[in-house]
């Protein structure tokens, strides 16, 4: 019997949009099971110094209802060693974004040993969860310079 490929990736998934998407899919046509990590809120006030527009629980069940997710688990830290212990995964997902600096040249070396591929998948170009939080608050902005100025249009 074939062993069964076990992929794991990670993100915040806030304001899911394509790229989000696009990630998964691709994740999961290299691997039989994928599990994916959704960063928690706590983590990321931590990492990013923000909270999510969209709070964990929601964010994880959105994730979980993809049809190429086998299974959501909260990511609680960044270490990456300590995922693969609890979940022995075979490959590791990553934006290409990451591809060769100095954090993710050191994780590569880390798994080479424990024979974990980490395989960095393509970044969707033009869409982040960035672009669309900067892009609604300067929508709001327009909207209340508008309200601001009577209610007439600013031109």
């Amino acid at each position: 019997m074939e062993k069964k490929i076990i992929g794991y990736t990670t993100g915040v998934y806030d304001m899911f949009h394509i790229g989000h998407l696009n990630i998964l899919e691709k994740a999961k046509s290299m691997c039989d099971y994928l599990i994916v990590g959704v960063s928690t809120d706590e983590l990321v006030q931590k990492e990013k110094n923000k909270t999510p527009v969209i709070p964990y629980a929601e964010r994880a069940e959105i994730v979980g209802s993809i049809r190429y997710v086998d299974q959501v688990v909260p990511q609680e830290n960044k270490n990456k060693k300590e995922a693969w212990e609890k979940f022995h995964f075979d490959k590791m997902f990553v934006g290409s974004d990451w591809q060769g600096t100095p954090q993710w040249k050191k994780i590569e070396e880390e798994f080479r040993p424990l024979g974990v591929e980490i395989v960095y998948l393509q970044h969707t170009d033009g869409i982040s969860s960035t672009q669309l939080t900067a892009f609604i608050k300067k929508e709001l902005e327009e909207i209340n310079a508008i309200h601001s100025n009577g209610g007439g249009m600013v031109v």
